[in-house]
């Protein structure tokens, strides 16, 4: 009975694995059919800003024709399991918050196997705090400043927030009024997965790692969504973060949206798609609620 049990499980593990490498080939092809019909006209586009000396340390910068007064501006950080993924990927997600009045920055970073932990989310704080440096000089405020991360992307928020190794620091941590987390991994344990080894010092526990395991109290609002038939990301990560966070004294909200997949959650972003999802309508009214 138990080995029966135990060839179920390996088999789901097998269908599960199955399914996540056919939803991230799909979203390859999605992604730049996304790309080809967003508005241009609702941005003025700035490429390959360099904010370090590595090819990957860049961004582009969406700016919104039409901008909200407070002058928000979203740093959307990518998935990709930490080794894959590009900035170029998603322009539609900056094309469908600017056409709401947000300034939009798509940031690339150092992926692995040649980068491991911390160095990715360095690259983030290295990001931000140049955005303050030269917020004139690229007509932007930051002042109203919300993180948005996919999967990957949004570990790297956390752990940049929270991490008590962390050798680099936010300037101006007080003007990042809101964290939006999209299907993040926050706790778990990559010991035993190979793909996910190769991001990581091997030598150090994953409970040395985690942000789950580093929260501590701040001002920062956090909105946690969870991808209701995500087979990539467990759900338990989203849950376990928010509890933490609360626990804490922070200020988070958790939300399930349903039908979508840990890809279709980053995709249903688009303004293509975005209202047959419960996504950005989640995310928007939670933005104007706080910066409001």
């Amino acid at each position: 009975m138990g080995k029966m049990i135990k060839r179920q499980r390996i088999t789901t593990r097998i269908k599960k694995a199955h399914q996540a490498w056919k939803d991230f080939r799909a979203y390859e092809v999605v992604s730049r059919r996304l790309n080809q019909s967003i508005a241009t006209d609702k941005f003025f586009l700035t490429e390959n800003v360099a904010y370090g000396e590595h090819e990957r340390q860049n961004f582009d910068l969406y700016r919104a024709v039409s901008s909200r007064q407070d002058r928000a501006l979203i740093v959307f950080v990518h998935g990709g399991t930490w080794a894959r993924g590009d900035k170029s990927d998603y322009a539609f997600v900056a094309e469908s918050f600017t056409q709401d009045g947000f300034d939009v920055l798509v940031l690339n970073y150092r992926l692995a196997p040649q980068h491991r932990f911390p160095d990715y989310v360095s690259d983030l704080i290295h990001a931000v705090n140049y955005l303050h440096a030269q917020q004139q000089e690229l007509s932007i405020s930051t002042e109203n400043l919300v993180l948005m991360g996919h999967s990957a992307g949004a570990f790297n928020i956390m752990s940049a927030l929270y991490h008590k190794d962390a050798q680099d620091v936010f300037d101006g941590i007080d003007q990042i009024k809101a964290v939006i987390g999209l299907a993040g991994p926050y706790h778990f344990n990559y010991a035993n997965d190979k793909n996910l080894q190769q991001a990581f010092p091997v030598d150090k526990h994953y409970k040395q790692i985690m942000p789950y395991y580093f929260v501590t109290q701040n001002q920062i609002q956090h909105l946690l969504l969870i991808a209701e038939l995500d087979l990539i990301v467990a759900s338990q990560n989203s849950k376990d973060m928010h509890y933490a966070l609360c626990r804490a004294g922070n200020q988070s909200v958790l939300e399930r949206v349903p039908y979508a997949g840990h890809i279709s959650l980053v995709g249903s972003l688009s303004s293509r798609f975005s209202h047959y999802f419960a996504t950005k309508r989640l995310i928007l009214n939670y933005l104007n609620r706080i910066l409001g």
